[in-house]
């Protein structure tokens, strides 16, 4: 493991519900302990259940929910871990307020069509929002604001191989592997 790696830092998966984070960080983490290289990873939608565990998604507590799972990977950064972060965050006041916080931070931007997520959705929130049933989807009824400078753009619209080679290949090159 690289003297880098030993610092710890964050990789910020970002992009629509459904667009292939967690498929991704995933097979991260898998690569990296197949090479004796231990992740920690924070996946929103279960943290969300101990942080908000009677979630509205309203924008106030969304916020509050992206700054608590930015400090707690922050906290892990602290103590020299390596964390691999899958979330919408939304907004990209959500993922620059991590930024701030943690010295070594990428943002991996999962660009994948709408249509496709909707289509592969697990748990069926983009059929809510169109019912009316969850009022602040992003992607349907709220925005996600792409980044602005992501250290990497993977696509999540076809077989994953490529967006997981693409992503070891950069926490090789910036020292998380």
């Amino acid at each position: 493991m690289s003297e880098a790696a030993r610092a710890g830092g964050v990789l910020w998966l970002t992009g629509l519900p459904a667009s292939g984070k967690t498929t991704l960080a995933r097979a991260l983490v898998q690569v990296a302990a197949a090479e004796g290289v231990r992740l920690v990873r924070l996946e929103s939608d279960a943290l969300r259940t101990i942080l908000t565990p009677a979630p509205t998604y309203e924008p106030a507590e969304r916020d509050r929910f992206y700054e608590q799972l930015g400090e707690l990977a922050a906290l892990l950064v602290d103590q020299g871990l390596t964390v691999v972060v899958d979330a919408t965050a939304p907004r990209r006041a959500h993922r620059d307020r991590a930024r701030a916080r943690i010295q070594r931070f990428l943002e991996v931007f999962v660009r994948t069509p709408p249509e496709i997520c909707e289509r592969r959705d697990p748990k069926g929130i983009y059929a809510r929002a169109r019912r009316g049933e969850a009022p602040h989807v992003p992607g349907v009824t709220e925005a996600h604001e792409e980044p602005e400078r992501p250290d990497l753009v993977v696509s999540g619209a076809g077989p994953s191989e490529a967006a997981v080679s693409a992503l070891v290949r950069l926490a090789r090159d910036r020292g998380f592997l």
